[in-house]
């Protein structure tokens, strides 16, 4: 094992720090990274690193190579990338429910195991969910549900209805919009607290909002990040990390980031 710096300093022990976690995942966001920075990122912070969402629709963009050595290089870390929802959400709104069993295919033929079935900017019925994520299923596909919008706020009940519709149709993980998360500054505390008392928080992903959502700042971004490890623990599963972010992620989960450690009982 390689030796680690400074191994005499003590991390908190209920962090989870090999891999595979069964918690504590810190899901990173790809809009667009180039292999080179890739395979830099994942060589100095693959450790802090469990899934990785090809965001939104950008995989038809590439050209085929691309998004296979994307995905291989992600695997060969211990990374499990998946394909971000809004593609298929795009795909249901333009070409209908009957290219969906084409799009997974096609998935599953670049090299994805994982899809996200969500419903971020087109409504999906119960049923329409069910259905979508039994598909994928069926085509051989590992699924991640998403609950949320990005643009209309839902009760913190309506979400926990969804997400457990998402697991009774075979979901693996479910993750949590942030853009629910968040509304001029503050921190949406019933979803928050509903998803404390109704939900296996092991299997629950909470997005960071981005800069994609009309007035979130960097300062609201790391004050959210801050308050779910404060709230549930430096093993709580954070998503949507910036590349940049991950080793300050991880900093900030083990007390050595800005923050501090926690305080020591006397």
């Amino acid at each position: 094992m390689t030796p680690e710096p400074f191994a005499f300093v003590s991390l908190p022990p209920r962090r989870s720090r090999t891999k595979p976690r069964a918690r504590g995942f810190t899901m990173m966001i790809d809009w667009g990274l180039g292999l080179g920075r890739q395979k830099d990122i994942l060589d100095i912070a693959g450790a802090h690193v469990d899934l990785a969402k090809i965001a939104t629709g950008t995989s038809r963009l590439y050209q085929e190579h691309q998004i296979r050595a994307k995905l291989e290089l992600y695997k060969k870390h211990g990374v499990r990338p998946f394909l971000g929802g809004q593609f298929q959400e795009y795909v249901f709104a333009t070409e209908g429910a009957q290219a969906l069993p084409l799009f997974f295919d096609e998935a599953k033929r670049l090299g994805f195991e994982v899809v996200e079935v969500s419903d971020n900017c087109i409504p999906l019925s119960p049923k329409e969910r069910r259905e979508q994520i039994t598909m994928a299923r069926d085509k051989g596909l590992t699924v991640f549900g998403e609950v949320g919008s990005k643009s209309e706020k839902n009760a913190a009940d309506d979400l926990v209805a969804q997400a457990r519709d998402c697991f009774a149709a075979g979901a693996e993980l479910l993750l949590v919009e942030g853009a629910e998360l968040i509304e001029q500054g503050v921190v949406n505390a019933d979803l928050l607290r509903a998803c404390r008392d109704d939900l296996d928080l092991d299997r629950v992903l909470f997005e960071l909002p981005g800069p994609w959502i009309s007035g979130v700042s960097l300062s609201e971004i790391h004050d959210v990040k801050k308050l779910l490890v404060t709230e549930f623990g430096p093993d709580v599963n954070i998503a949507n990390v910036m590349p940049d972010d991950i080793i300050e992620t991880e900093a900030l989960r083990v007390g050595l980031g800005v923050v501090g450690p926690a305080r020591r009982e006397r």
